[in-house]
């Protein structure tokens, strides 16, 4: 891992694994069907985050994007293996949160799968992925955006909280008292 990794363009960049974490999350939304993506994208029922936290946001996802576009693989280190598993475990995982996601009628919280442990695979596993990315670039800076991102989309995560329990009453109430907001814990 590097605090000041070299920068330069190349085929074999952070963006790479990137690019293929949405394509494939593309993939899946073209392939489900329209009140699905609608479901999965609606934030209506959510009160409008603070433009704060939504500019504070987008400008750390793009600083970490210039970071994978031009910083290389660490190929032949070792943390390219633990990043490169890391990525594929969220990436797998996201792929299986979706489909759960779009298996479960509209009119009902999703329940099942890895939604058995987690309240929101999908926020937690793209984290993994994105950490997996920075990991296997070897950079402590991309390393850091990750992370300063994903305990800041917590606050967005309690936004949603709150309006599922509005959608759904008691039975995602029920849910939020059995399963954990993240994994094992909190």
């Amino acid at each position: 891992m590097e605090l000041s990794p070299v920068l330069h363009f190349g085929l074999l960049n952070g963006w790479l694994l990137a690019a293929i974490f949405y394509l494939g999350f593309g993939i899946l939304l073209l392939l489900f069907p329209r009140p699905v993506v609608a479901r999965l994208h609606d934030r209506s029922h959510q009160k409008d985050p603070r433009v704060l936290q939504r500019v504070l946001g987008t400008l750390l996802f793009l600083g970490w994007l210039v970071l994978a576009i031009l910083t290389p693989l660490s190929l032949r280190e070792p943390v390219f293996a633990v990043g490169l598993v890391l990525y594929i475990l969220g990436f797998t995982g996201f792929v299986v949160a979706l489909l759960k996601f779009a298996g479960t009628p509209l009119d009902q919280p999703v329940r099942s799968g890895l939604y058995r442990v987690s309240r929101h695979p999908q926020q937690l596993t793209i984290s993994v992925a994105f950490l997996g990315i920075s990991i296997a670039m070897g950079s402590w800076p991309a390393l850091g955006l990750i992370l300063i991102g994903t305990i800041g989309a917590h606050y967005k995560i309690r936004a949603e909280e709150t309006a599922c329990l509005q959608v759904y009453g008691d039975s995602y109430r029920d849910y939020t008292e059995k399963v954990p907001r993240y994994f094992l814990f909190f």
